[in-house]
């Protein structure tokens, strides 16, 4: 249940608990951890320097993250805080339900030909197995 003006968000990449981007949530209410159906594939933008996820059709993954409540303004500043090319959407979690996600256009992954980095088990592992490096 969700107040008036309030969003469930789906986060799964530098605002998790324990990565470098988590104040920007503020004092959002943490409500569970969860993950998507397994409709969606992870990328490493700018040489890690935040998630891409999008959806596709066949050969998706489920990306485990975290659900949080937030205030029309805790919203708003936390779009505020995303990089370019980001836009909420939002995402079908696994267990049924939905929540509003920061999504990143496949064109631009593939453009740029980041890695596909949806076997390592969400952001957070894939942060910690790559050692947090940008050589």
């Amino acid at each position: 249940m969700t107040h008036d003006g309030a969003k469930v968000v789906f986060i799964c990449g530098s605002a998790l608990r324990g990565q470098p981007d988590h104040s920007n949530l503020q004092s959002a209410t943490f409500l569970r951890e969860a993950k998507t159906v397994p409709s969606y594939r992870l990328h490493s933008v700018k040489d890690g320097w935040h998630p891409g996820i999008y959806r596709v059709e066949s050969d998706g993954i489920s990306i485990p993250g975290e659900l949080y409540e937030l205030t029309a303004e805790q919203y708003d500043y936390l779009v505020s805080t995303e990089p370019p090319n980001m836009y909420p959407a939002e995402v079908m979690l696994a267990g049924g339900g939905s929540a509003i996600a920061m999504l990143y256009p496949q064109v631009l992954i593939e453009e740029h030909g980041w890695p596909d980095i949806s076997s390592y088990g969400g952001w957070a592992a894939y942060k910690a197995q790559a050692g947090d490096s940008h050589d």
